[in-house]
């Protein structure tokens, strides 16, 4: 544990809004493409897989889940970046089995990341080749982009060069629904990311209990609190290369744990992590920057998966667009049964995912089964009986029915 991981002293805690930038208040940087291309030279994009999506009952890395039209979360990225930037080749690559085995629990951190790319030799190389920033992002926030077309992510890109900025996180709006996750705090003069869980402190062992007990038991009303903390901080970063490696080579690169309470493969556990977002306080003028929601497309759950299955999105080179049809801003709010939890089983209950173009609310409990071409409008609620299978026909459209 990092000997920094102090308990903090939520008086003396503010939002720190002097240091988050709106998205449109950026210098638009030259849209020509020579412009562009040196732009993005710069830049090396790293995705991460993240955990293993054992809340969805995944047993291989979670990338490899399909999610649109028959392509994987990694076949996307690929495309992304094979349209805009050369791919880096290693002869030892990662094998795509992943880990099966039901009693790993404790996956490798965000936070290792950048040890990670100083001792396998990549920081080395980027820096060689005229690199300055990595972009990390998880691999199923499918909006997590660079996107050059909008010029949305290269204004960032631009911004932190221009500015110096040795470390930029991505913010998107907070809704009362965002009650796990984390907040951007202002504390003791510099930015900070503080991680809420959902941690239960009757589950915590020693010495976990003595050392996270008060500090938790201090934090959960203020975090949870959306008039105070108005902004969700995505897992986007921007990250300088030479900060990363003059940090590691003096030890000063801390990384605080965090508790986090998950089941897996149906065992409920704790699981300790350092957060990659959770290192901005050791850079220099670190900033984040309040984007669109657009950018912060995360997929966690099976009605997160539906959504970016269904026709809410269209495809064009590798990344999702939303659908211009859907006339409302807000996504349909999805709530699935546990019989969809998993992904197989919900795979298997869809011979088509529906059309949800004009839906606001699903909510779906039971045993039910969906047919094909299916069109689901306003309110819907689907309930079959205890015991009893619910086959939804070919063709059905449902538009406000309970």
């Amino acid at each position: 544990m990092s000997e920094k991981a102090d308990c903090i002293n939520w008086v003396e805690v503010d939002a720190p809004s002097e240091v988050v930038l709106p998205y449109d208040g950026l210098a638009r940087p030259p849209e020509d493409v020579e412009s562009t291309k040196i732009l993005l030279e710069k830049l090396v994009v790293l995705k991460l897989n993240g955990d293993h999506g054992q809340n969805m009952g995944c047993i291989g890395p979670k990338a490899s889940i399909e999610v649109h039209n028959g392509l994987t979360f990694l076949d996307l990225i690929v495309i992304q970046i094979e349209i805009q930037c050369p791919p880096i080749i290693t002869e030892d690559p990662v094998s795509g089995e992943g880990n099966s085995r039901k009693d790993v629990c404790h996956p490798l951190d965000q936070g290792d990341i950048f040890t990670s790319l100083n001792n396998s030799g990549y920081l080395d190389v980027s820096l060689a080749e005229g690199k300055e920033y990595v972009f990390i992002a998880d691999s199923d926030n499918v909006g997590a982009i660079i996107d050059i077309i909008s010029l949305s992510s290269t204004e960032i890109l631009n911004h932190v060069i221009s500015n110096q900025n040795e470390y930029c996180i991505e913010v998107t709006p907070k809704t009362p629904t965002d009650v796990i996750g984390s907040a951007l705090i202002s504390y003791e003069g510099r930015v900070q990311v503080h991680y809420l869980f959902d941690v239960q402190l009757e589950q915590l062992t020693q010495p976990f209990l003595f050392l996270l007990s008060f500090c938790l038991s201090m934090q959960v009303n203020d975090v949870k609190e959306v008039e105070k903390f108005k902004l969700l901080t995505t897992n986007n970063l921007w990250v300088n290369l030479k900060a990363i490696k003059r940090l590691i080579e003096v030890e000063l690169l801390k990384m605080e744990i965090t508790p986090k309470s998950k089941e897996i493969y149906g065992v409920k556990v704790q699981q300790l992590e350092s957060p990659a977002g959770i290192a901005i306080h050791n850079f220099n003028k670190a900033i984040g920057i309040n984007v669109l929601c657009s950018r912060f497309c995360p997929v966690k759950t099976t009605s997160d998966l539906l959504l970016v299955q269904s026709d809410l999105y269209t495809l064009n080179d590798g990344s999702l667009i939303r659908n211009p049809a859907r006339v409302k801003p807000s996504d349909p709010l999805i709530e699935l049964g546990p019989e969809f939890k998993e992904v197989t089983n919900f795979l298997d209950r869809f011979r088509s995912i529906p059309s949800v173009i004009e839906l606001d609310k699903l909510e779906v409990s039971g045993d039910v089964w969906f047919g094909s071409d299916i069109k689901l409008k306003g309110e819907v609620t689907i309930t079959a009986k205890f015991g009893v299978k619910s086959k939804l026909p070919d063709g059905l459209v449902l538009e406000n029915k309970v």
